[in-house]
């Protein structure tokens, strides 16, 4: 299995640009995967850098509706418009930031929606033995003092966004399970909640943003929150990837207690190979 990620906030290998945005080229025994493809066509660039030849993609997850990790679909279906695009019914939805009295759209371009690839997923989504998607994740512990910004608009007006649009895809290969998300906007433990529900276990690595960045300094609440995450993480016995919404604060904050147990993602790294 081999997991390169195509974009991210951060520069990283072999030249590759980077923005604020999500893409990850994933192969397995029986796929090649696109998760997600960040702000703009730039994962496209770094793919051809990397001697990824993206028109051999067979798969397409979009882990939620928000422009950094759709923003490429687009591009990506002018090289290869066969590859299905597996996004959650309500991804299309409008989304919004709201901040200081300002709205800014960050939903997908609509367009998607009519791409003859594109396949709306309601609930769980078993694609077949390799791949599974699920969401209906209820759980609300820790919850991200940046979501309270993000919005949907209903009927002119505006209501807090729920998240019922991100789906986590689960990789099986062989006796080993890997978790991705895109921004785990539903908090990692409650997402990790929900894969225990369905598992009984947990997964051997998780590949995910956490969303903890935020502009303001952590407040005593934010940071213990934090904290306690990440204990609860190294329960788990798995190896987390994080990067893009996470933040270098929190990232630091988790290092501390978790060690090698949790890696930083860069633009154009590989995080696995095997």
């Amino acid at each position: 299995m081999k997991i390169i990620n195509l974009v991210e906030d951060t520069q990283g290998e072999n030249s590759c640009e980077h923005e604020h945005g999500l893409s990850f080229y994933v192969e397995t025994e029986k796929h090649k995967l696109l998760v997600d493809s960040g702000a703009t066509d730039m994962f496209l660039r770094n793919a051809e850098l990397l001697n990824i030849d993206l028109r051999q993609i067979d798969t397409v997850i979009l882990s939620h509706g928000h422009y950094d990790h759709a923003g490429g679909l687009t591009a990506f279906s002018k090289i290869n418009p066969i590859a299905p695009i597996y996004l959650k019914a309500s991804a299309g939805d409008d989304y919004y930031h709201l901040a200081e009295n300002k709205e800014r759209y960050i939903g997908i371009d609509k367009s998607i929606l009519d791409f003859s690839q594109t396949i709306l997923v309601h609930g769980d989504r078993r694609i077949d033995e390799e791949l599974f998607l699920y969401s209906h994740i209820t759980g609300r512990r820790y919850p991200a003092k940046g979501n309270f910004q993000l919005k949907r608009r209903v009927n002119g007006g505006f209501v807090q966004d729920t998240f019922e649009h991100e789906q986590c895809l689960v990789i099986t290969q062989g006796n080993r399970k890997v978790l991705m998300s895109g921004c785990a906007h539903n908090g990692i433990l409650n997402i990790l909640d929900r894969y225990l529900e369905i598992y009984h276990s947990y997964p051997d690595i998780v590949v995910s943003g956490f969303h903890m960045m935020t502009k303001s300094p952590y407040s005593e609440e934010e940071i213990s929150n934090i904290r306690k995450t990440a204990v609860e993480l190294m329960h788990t016995g798995a190896i987390f990837y994080t990067g893009h919404c996470t933040g270098q604060a929190a990232y630091d904050i988790m290092k501390d207690i978790m060690g090698e147990r949790l890696q930083l993602i860069h633009s154009g790294a590989e995080l696995l190979e095997d």
